[in-house]
């Protein structure tokens, strides 16, 4: 929908859900500008290829990056190559090890193939930051550190954290933020997205943009999207968080999960509900809850998988869960474990029909009543199972495989 809304519209369709925006003000008039010349805004969003797993709290910001994209404005999606192999110091408390070339090539590649599930690529314009921070002589190495100085550097809560405590700061993890920063001069950022944890290195791309003389860029951070549990930040090592390579019945099933005060959030940062439309949730909300969090269910696995799979998960999930379902599906994967004289404990068991993608993980689902052996809750880590034995295996709400053990 190019243009179709007025700068005012776009500036309210833009800020819905957002934590913060430098400034207000100055977005508007950059829009109003956009919109009278009829050329697009480069709005940049940059990601250091390190953990190209995506979950749902990494597409906050892709999301918006979306909306810009959306409204006509050209998206850029930045890959720090370069700078992925310095890595970002944001929330470590120690130096990390840089990645190696072909790390961050591989890496780099996986991000392309899960943004497409977001953001029209056809649209989008993906760089490398090789591309100009590898060109830099040491002149201009030394130009661009003159920009900011020791102690504006420590004003970043890591590194004031880190110099307190006396824990080691790399000269080269001083040169991050800058390199960030610069990557807006070159690209002659409009809008700079990221994290409320991406803060410092957003306002720094401002500031090297006014002493590269360029109009500054309008920085716009998102804020920190709750797991599944409702309290934590969604993490994969925390086991709240939803992929968005899981299938189209996991993901509708753990959202179903969700608890009823996150949902409204989950429609403002995750999807394209205009703020008309979430005036409607949150009405919903008060007296319809669970219809309102299967159409989020829905809306968030179509994204991903498609509306035919949004309607199939949603039907799946009520022969399981509705009024009639007993909670087993119809069609279970029969697997045939080999069994040495031994036996099998159930952890092992977990790990080898991929109910439990560790051991940890496993341990964890058993001490919260996660798993279950023919619909009743197992908890004794300590039997022992031999070929010939043949059983339902249930991991969680929705995970489930008919196992039989063989001779091994």
């Amino acid at each position: 929908m190019p243009f179709e809304l007025t700068p005012k519209e776009q500036l309210e369709f833009i800020l819905t859900g957002i934590a913060d925006v430098v400034s207000r003000n100055e977005l508007l008039q950059k829009i109003e500008k956009s919109y009278k010349s009829d050329k697009p805004l480069i709005v940049k969003l940059g990601a250091d290829p390190s953990a190209p797993d995506i979950h749902l709290g990494h597409t906050v910001v892709l999301q918006k990056l979306r909306q810009f994209q959306m409204l006509g404005h050209q998206a850029v999606f930045l890959i720090g190559d370069f700078t992925g192999r310095v890595g970002d110091p944001t929330g470590k408390k120690k130096t990390r090890p840089a990645l190696t070339e072909e790390e961050v090539q591989k890496n780099a590649e996986t991000y392309k193939n899960q943004i497409c599930k977001i953001l029209d690529l056809s649209k989008t314009k993906i760089v490398f930051n090789s591309e100009w921070l590898s060109k830099m002589s040491f002149a201009d190495v030394l130009k661009l550190s003159a920009q900011y100085t020791v102690a504006r550097m420590l004003e970043r809560d890591e590194f004031e954290k880190r110099f307190k405590s006396q824990v080691p700061i790399s000269v080269v993890e001083f040169m991050y933020p800058l390199m960030q920063g610069y990557d807006s001069v070159a690209l002659h950022s409009d809008v700079e997205l990221g994290g409320v944890d991406q803060t410092f290195n957003l306002l720094v791309g401002r500031d090297l943009q006014k002493s590269y003389s360029q109009e500054p860029q309008v920085t716009i951070t998102m804020p920190i999207l709750e797991g599944l549990d409702g309290k934590e930040k969604m993490s994969k090592s925390l086991g709240n968080y939803v992929g968005i390579n899981e299938s189209s019945d996991q993901i509708y099933g753990k959202l179903m999960s969700l608890p009823d005060e996150l949902v409204v959030k989950y429609f403002e940062l995750l999807t394209d509900y205009s703020p008309v439309q979430l005036t409607d949730i949150r009405e919903r909300m008060k007296s319809a809850p669970k219809a309102v969090k299967m159409l989020l269910s829905k809306t968030i696995t179509a994204k991903y998988h498609g509306n035919e799979a949004g309607e199939s998960a949603e039907k799946g999930f009520e022969r399981l869960f509705g009024k009639t379902g007993d909670g087993v599906p119809e069609n279970i994967e029969e697997m045939k474990i080999p069994a040495p004289k031994e036996g099998l404990t159930i952890l092992k068991i977990l790990l080898m029909t991929k109910l439990a993608p560790s051991g940890g993980e496993a341990r964890r689902l058993i001490s919260q009543g996660g798993v279950k052996l023919d619909q009743e809750k197992f908890s004794d880590l300590n039997k022992i199972f031999s070929a010939g034995e043949s059983f339902l295996l249930q991991s969680g709400k929705r995970n489930f495989k008919k196992v039989t053990l063989i001779n091994g």
